[in-house]
């Protein structure tokens, strides 16, 4: 469910998002090292969980519309909302961790993939590559006086020239006090048209970029959305607020490990 109501925010507000961000990717820092072969995505659920409780966050997925994890883990051909469980990694997957911990009522929104193992095949580094490059497309869009129309074909132009496709049944949104909010951000547009972006919107920007097509699927769990030809699937997102400088970028990593391989 989303709120149907644009937020503007004070950007003297930010620095309750700045603080969520960080966490968020402070928390997709710490989990680096465990993702290996051998480990089950329930696994570094709890480890996830147990980061973030620990700093200060409370995970927002979380009974989220009956969810019952405190992150998704999508590994290879499920696009978003793997649910963590009995799954065991091997070496040469790649996956996706999405994170939300909740710091003093903002929502930190954040995704970022990772290699299993050292055998990661050309494809799927290339598409990984790809999709962190789509992402950036689209927040380099993101000034005031642009539209969204602009983001959307920004991104999807970057997937075409590389041979892939953008999802089109899942995209970005509001975010800051509340979970999910307008506006939506396509992963797709028309340049000039869509919402106007205005200095104090926040949302993210999070377009899931496949090796095939871009039609998905979701599975009996209600949850857990795949590619319909199942071909592997890659994901990256940000939170971000407008300024009059540009966009503003909330969870990027204190490390430095913003796009695998992280060494």
């Amino acid at each position: 469910m989303t709120n149907k109501k644009l937020s503007i925010y004070k950007v003297s507000e930010f620095d309750g998002m700045r603080k969520a961000g960080r966490l968020a990717a402070e928390t997709l820092d710490y989990i680096t090292p465990f993702v290996v072969p051998g480990v089950t995505t329930g696994q570094l659920d709890e480890k996830l969980e147990e980061f973030m409780r620990d700093n200060g966050g409370i995970p927002a997925t979380i009974g989220y519309h009956g969810y019952p994890k405190a992150s998704c883990i999508s590994a290879n051909h499920i696009v978003c909302h793997g649910i963590p469980g009995d799954k065991v990694l091997h070496e040469g997957d790649i996956i996706n961790i999405d994170i939300t911990p909740i710091v003093d009522g903002w929502h930190g929104d954040t995704s970022r993939m990772y290699f299993v193992g050292e055998k990661i095949s050309v494809k799927a580094r290339r598409l990984v590559q790809n999709a962190f490059d789509t992402m950036w497309a689209g927040i380099n869009e993101c000034k005031i006086g642009h539209t969204l129309g602009d983001a959307g074909h920004a991104m999807e132009a970057c997937a075409h020239r590389q041979g892939f496709s953008v999802v089109e049944d899942y995209c970005g949104h509001g975010v800051g006090k509340v979970f999910h909010a307008m506006p939506n951000v396509l992963n797709y547009g028309t340049p000039g048209e869509g919402e106007k972006i205005q200095e104090g919107m926040i949302f993210t920007v999070e377009p899931m970029v496949n090796a095939g097509r871009s039609a998905t699927l979701t599975l009996s769990d209600g949850w857990t959305v795949i590619t319909k030809d199942r071909s592997l699937s890659a994901q990256f997102e940000h939170s971000i607020g407008i300024t009059e400088k540009g966009p503003e970028i909330f969870t990027l990593s204190p490390k430095g490990w913003n796009c695998p391989p992280y060494k």
